[in-house]
């Protein structure tokens, strides 16, 4: 599983020129699901997002989490984190998992979000989505469950 997670003050996603979630501050996070994923993998990225210590504390320094600050999360399903590039021009996303498989884990994933307390927007699974947000800092990391990266 992966995800880019970005700090942003604030976060939408568009489907069909209608809004459907939104944040303020918080973390926007783009996951993608690979074939070979379980709920290990959801239960580690749930629990490492929440608690990134990615937030500045009152001296500038990043120290605090999403669960410190009471922020708010966007989720949105990103299955081209899994695209292939080394080959051709064409990405290949055999790596990606199917659909029917990775709703399933990326809704587990919403889920525990919220069971720690956090309030979870979503975008909507496998729609054309326009995402707009701010990105503060910028702060961008890249997270894998596998830890490749």
């Amino acid at each position: 599983m992966r995800a880019v997670v970005q700090l942003t003050d604030c976060a939408s996603v568009t489907v069909a020129e209608h809004e459907i979630a939104a944040i303020g501050t918080g973390l926007t996070v783009f996951l993608g699901i690979g074939q070979e994923d379980t709920e290990t993998d959801v239960n580690y990225l749930a629990e490492k997002i929440v608690n990134l210590r990615i937030f500045p504390d009152n001296a500038g320094k990043m120290n605090l989490s999403l669960k410190d600050i009471s922020g708010d999360l966007l989720v949105v399903s990103q299955f081209t984190l899994y695209g292939d590039c080394r080959k051709g021009r064409r990405p290949s996303f055999d790596a990606a998992a199917p659909p029917q498989t990775a709703v399933v884990l990326y809704e587990t994933f919403v889920q525990l979000c919220r069971n720690m307390g956090i309030a979870v927007a979503c975008g909507q699974f496998q729609a054309e989505m326009i995402v707009r947000l701010t990105n503060h800092g910028p702060v961008t990391m890249l997270l894998d469950s596998k830890r490749l990266f």
